[in-house]
């Protein structure tokens, strides 16, 4: 069998160590469940049994004179784990007993399936079952399961020796007469003074800090900084406080390009005595590298996001439950949180049934099905999160070193969801870290098309009908309001709807904090990591200027006016809300594109008050006395069938995303290039990311034309010639397909036709061959809520790094009233939420509270 699912229940997370019963594994389909859901949906009849082989497993201290559960784990000295001098493993304080047995279950009168004999299997009663049934039990009880390890019990850091630098024979030592003192006291920053973490240039003395860690503590840069002003002649430092009579255990680096790895410098003796440091008698002062990244790893801190030395009081029991991290998986945790443990309350009704896992109709599946089926895995991790039921006892401390937290018995490795949602789509199927706002946009449009189709399985809770989709608590409309230049006519357009509102970050309207107010919480720069040095004073930009910025009238300069008889004129739009959702998800552009075009994080606080109004942004639609553009002629009216759009490749969005961009915004750069070519796009961003639907959702058949643009069937010639005649490069055909493309848009067209000249009739063949994807499904018509525009903040999720592709993800929720952290596994009453710091807001409108949608 290709799957064997012998870990754990594809229903439920219930797993050998759970309870006595442990799980059964069908010896014909080799699929895991508890016995109540054995025969679920069996497509052999009603009155069907099978054979299954019972898994229990239970995880006992072990007594052999190791380290015990209460005791603390030796130092550890090496970065690595089951390994000598590392971490302590599991399997070094734990036996694990399996017990076996062979069952037969069957559905009697009443539908239910129950046990009908069971016995015992070990190796003295194998015999005694038949050949086939004792050669499938060992091969399901033996094999290696579905569950790849996402975690390796023994990792090492430095498994290989380190290289001999090519640089150390040759190289340039500088005569400057730079002594280093011999009193370690006397060391410090050339650049900031730092007196720890410091690292001697071998080439001309300078001590510089060392790098800044992964989670933005460590030194001061200032060694590195000084390799690059100098020119990168001298790549070779060593950490001081590290030389001992042995002088191989020194920690050194090279900082050049080739190789920036710690190395070993063979005349390194040589090296210092020039600068007068005798090795013999010296003794290591300092922790080093790999040790201080050992201590990081084991401590996990990230402080003011991860409240970094709040002595949190952990807590455990409905929706308060954490989720193992599969290995980057983070970002798929908080959103998972944020939507399914409770938070809100329509999501938990219907997919964390209050019935129990075995009444609920989305478990209603084959189990041969369940694994792949989203709606039954976003069931089983629903009812996980919202009901406790694995839940152990809190944990004493809210260390992650703590031995509680291990118990197979109450950890929920959400693997089977992780795969269903992501295994189509490029990036979310790899274990890298990726975008916690794509990842919720993709999770929302996977489980509408998951609930449109879902049939008899999923009913409204008021029994009208298939009920609404996920997406419907989170959608709104925008209004955009434009008026033209030439005649002051005004034209009003409705957006399709969209499910989250992003929100750009101008440090223009940033203040820097008042230095005299005692209370405020100073976000740590993270160029910066020891807690004693000075802060630096960060930014602070208002939410509402955020609002503001949003809803600010913008200028288009080349919109074409139907009844200006399809010229351009410059507008001037505004938008504003349609409706305002039960739910509205806010997500901040903390990140832009550099002149370097890597994204970078824009360093700013951002005052979000926990109640806010969105009244004033409330669209009014036409007003008496304004004159109303008159709608297109007939004539002109788009046909039936809309222009062929491109497929939008997903590594290339995944890459534009990456660069801080909407996804949006990035759909109708790859939509205007032809769908695959990043370059063209991001220099289309360049031109267009200040229009003033760059954000907006895509019209229906997914074209990104321009506002109003002409149809395909209606080819501006005027346009067409003119490009023909600047371009001087392209026939009169392939800027014609270029401009039919990209739905009237001169620039596009430009843009599209220099982006595919490496093959530009293939590329416009393809134009032509490609049709519209139709959803065969039908979508929903319901209207979309509205309200009084009041919002409660109740959920936040924020990030921890460079970009959105590395770092680390955690979320904060609101929980009868008190704030509790989400830190993967780690879940505790939170005591300074980093509101000001967040990445994605979740907002509940107000006339919602204790009135869930009972549709759901």
């Amino acid at each position: 069998h290709d799957v064997v699912i012998n870990s754990e229940c594809v229903y439920t997370f219930h797993s050998p160590y759970t309870t006595d019963k442990g799980i059964v594994v069908n010896l014909t389909t080799f699929i895991g469940t508890v016995d109540d859901l054995a025969l679920t949906a069996n497509e052999d009849g009603a009155e069907s049994s099978a054979l299954f082989v019972r898994i229990c497993k239970k995880r006992v201290p072990k007594e052999d004179g190791n380290d015990g559960v209460g005791e603390v784990d030796k130092t550890a000295v090496k970065l690595g784990v089951g390994v000598e001098g590392g971490f302590q493993s599991d399997q070094d304080k734990y036996d694990v007993i399996s017990t076996h047995s062979i069952v037969v279950i069957g559905k009697i009168g009443d539908g239910k399936a129950q046990v009908l004999a069971e016995m015992a299997y070990d190796g003295a009663s194998k015999k005694s079952f038949p050949m086939a049934v004792s050669q499938s039990a060992d091969a399901i009880i033996h094999h290696a399961g579905l569950a790849v390890k996402q975690d390796l019990s023994a990792w090492e850091l430095d498994d290989e020796p380190k290289p001999v630098s090519k640089y150390a024979e040759s190289l340039p030592f500088v005569e400057n007469c730079v002594k280093v003192s011999p009193n370690h006291s006397d060391w410090k920053c050339e650049k900031s003074g730092d007196k720890e973490n410091l690292w001697l240039n071998l080439s001309d003395g300078f001590i510089g800090g060392g790098r800044k860690n992964w989670d933005g503590s460590g030194g001061s840069n200032g060694a590195l900084d000084h390799f690059l002003e100098a020119g990168e002649k001298y790549p070779l430092v060593v950490k001081l406080g590290t030389i001992t009579e042995d002088i191989s255990t020194a920690d050194c680096y090279s900082y050049a390009k080739d190789e920036d790895g710690p190395v070993q410098v063979p005349n390194l003796k040589e090296l210092l005595e020039k600068r007068g440091i005798m090795v013999a008698g010296m003794q290591k002062t300092v922790k080093s590298t790999a040790e201080m990244e050992v201590e990081l790893n084991a401590t996990y801190a990230f402080d003011a996001i991860t409240e970094k030395g709040a002595h949190l009081v952990p807590v455990a029991g409905p929706g308060l439950h954490g989720l193992q991290n599969l290995g980057n998986s983070c970002y798929m945790n908080s959103v998972a949180q944020m939507l399914f443990n409770g938070t809100v309350p329509e999501l938990t009704s219907r997919y964390g049934s209050t019935d129990g896992a075995t009444n609920n109709p989305l478990l209603n599946i084959s189990p041969t099905k369940a694994s792949d089926d989203l709606l039954c895995q976003v069931s089983k991790l629903s009812f996980a999160l919202s009901s406790g039921a694995f839940c152990g006892p809190a944990p004493k401390s809210a260390e992650v070193s703590d031995p509680s937290a291990s118990d197979p018995k109450h950890r929920l490795a959400p693997r089977m969801f992780k795969h269903t949602v992501g295994h189509d789509h490029v990036d979310f199927r790899t274990g890298q870290q990726q975008d916690s706002a794509q990842y919720f946009q993709h999770l929302l449009e996977k489980l509408d098309r998951a609930e449109l189709g879902a049939g008899d399985r999923l009913k409204s809770k008021s029994g009208t009908g298939a009920g609404l989709t996920t997406s419907h608590l989170f959608s709104y409309k925008t209004e955009s309001r434009l008026v033209c230049e030439t005649d002051n006519m005004i034209k009003y357009k409705e957006s399709p709807a969209e499910t989250m509102l992003s929100l750009r970050i101008l440090k223009s309207k940033s203040t820097l904090p008042d230095t005299h107010m005692p209370d405020l919480k100073r976000q740590k720069s993270e160029d910066h990591g020891d807690e004693e040095k000075e802060k630096k004073e960060v930014p602070t930009v208002a939410f509402d200027a955020c609002l503001d910025e949003w809803n600010a009238p913008t200028t288009i300069d080349d919109y074409r006016w139907p009844h200006l008889q399809n010229s351009i004129s410059p507008a001037t739009s505004q938008t504003r809300f349609v409706n305002f959702p039960r739910y509205l998800l806010v997500h901040m552009q903390r990140y832009e594109l550099g002149d370097d075009w890597q994204p970078y994080k824009i360093e700013v606080d951002i005052d979000v008050p926990e109640e806010i109004s969105l009244q004033k942004f409330k669209a009014t639609g036409p007003q008496e006395g304004e004159k109303i553009a008159p709608e297109e002629a007939e004539g002109n009216a788009e046909p039936t069938t809309a222009p062929a759009a491109p497929a939008v490749d997903e590594g290339a969005l995944g890459q534009l995303m990456d660069m801080g961009f909407n996804m949006n915004g990035c759909k109708r750069a790859l939509m205007a290039v032809g769908g695959s070519n990043v370059e063209a796009a991001m220099n289309w961003v360049f031109e267009h990311n200040s229009d003033p639907d760059f954000n907006d959702p895509l019209p229906e058949g997914g074209s990104a034309a321009s506002a109003a643009a002409p149809s395909s069937s209606d080819v501006d010639e005027t346009v067409v010639m003119s490009l023909v005649e600047n371009l001087g490069c392209f026939t009169a055909d392939q800027v014609r397909a270029a401009v039919k493309h990209c739905s009237g848009a001169a620039d596009r067209a430009a843009d599209w036709l220099f982006s595919h000249m490496d093959d530009l009739d293939g590329a416009i063949a393809a134009l032509e061959s490609t049709s519209v994807a139709e959803n065969s499904t039908p979508k929903p018509t319901t209207p979309l809520e509205d309200g009084d525009g009041k919002y409660n903040l109740v959920g936040l999720i924020s990030h921890i790094g460079k970009n959105t592709g590395s770092g680390h993800y955690v979320a904060h929720l609101k929980k009868e009233g008190k704030w509790v952290i989400f830190n993967d596994e780690k879940v505790a009453l939170s005591k300074d939420p980093p509101i000001r710091h967040a990445y994605m807001y979740l907002f509940q409108r107000s006339d919602t509270v204790g009135a869930p949608n009972s549709e759901y």
